[in-house]
This record gives structure tokens, sequence and C-alpha cells, in this order.
């Protein structure tokens, strides 16, 4: 019997030993939707009027919507729509990157072979609460006696705003 005593001892010491062997918590999960950026184009860029010339050029457009031209020329009786690109962020209080391309090519309407590049793409935000006015301009690299004639690319070039 003092066998079977020391057995029953040795079971209730062996139990309360493993008693604790785990444990547990609560834990509580959240969640805060927010508004997807968005982006919409109000404004097409529009370098104007440009005069070609005899040697290759550049017009300039900044983002507020002046012009210089360095080896072409302007005419300001004539200058036509210019204009800088304008896109809306909606972006609530959240911060944002800009991505712009790096070049982006004009066709002649005719010849389609006649090609202006457009690059080094600047931009320049108008700060709102939770609504930004991007003013997008750049550089038009013309050839020496570039054919006269309207250029155009109707796909557009992409900007892309993403959250931070």
């Amino acid at each position: 019997m003092t066998k079977f005593t020391g057995f029953l001892f040795f079971l209730f010491i062996s139990g309360a030993v493993f008693a604790q062997a785990s444990a547990s918590a609560t834990v509580e999960s959240r969640a805060t939707i927010i508004d997807p950026i968005k982006i919409d184009k109000s404004v097409d860029l529009d370098f104007g009027n440009v005069i070609s010339a005899y040697t290759p050029g550049t017009v300039i457009l900044s983002p507020d919507g002046s012009r210089v031209a360095y080896g072409v020329l302007l005419s300001n009786s004539i200058p036509g729509n210019v204009a800088p690109a304008e896109a809306v962020v909606t972006h609530g209080n959240n911060n944002y990157s800009i991505t712009l391309p790096q070049a982006f090519s004009l066709y002649h309407q005719e010849n389609p072979n006649q090609v202006l590049v457009i690059d080094n793409f600047t931009v320049e935000p108008i700060v709102g609460d939770e609504i930004d006015v991007l003013r997008i301009g750049a550089t038009l690299n013309l050839e020496a006696n570039q054919p006269a004639g309207y250029y155009s690319n109707s796909e557009g070039f992409n900007v892309t705003v993403s959250y931070n």
C-alpha cells in the first residue's frame, strides 16, 4: 500500500508541475481606411508657336507659363496657345511622390518621321489642404531646320502620383 500511496503522491506532484504549461491574452485589432490618391488632368502641355532656325534649339516652358528660347525664335505677336500642363491631385492630408517621364515624343501630323522630343520635365505643386494643383513644364528640343507644321502625340505622357 505504501507503494500505491507513493505512486499517487508522485502523480499529484507531477500534475501540479505541468498545470501552468500555457497562457493566453486577448489582442485587439484595428485598421484605418484612407481614400485612394487621385489625379485628374485639367490642362495639356502646350509650347505654343516656335519659329525654326538653321541651328538646333530648345524652348523651355516653366511651370509658371513663361517661355525661354535658345537657338530658335518666339514671336510675341503670334505666341499661339502657351500653357504648362496642370493636374489636380486629391490626397487627403497624406504625403505623396510625383513621377514624370524622362522624355516624350511629338510627331508631325503629316509626316510622322519628323519628331520633336520633350524632356527635362519640371513640376511646381500649388499646395492646398487635401487637394494640390501640379503645374508641369518641360524642354522642347528642335533640330536644325525643323519642318513647319503641327506636332502632337495623342497618347499623352503619364504623370504618376503615389503615397509615400
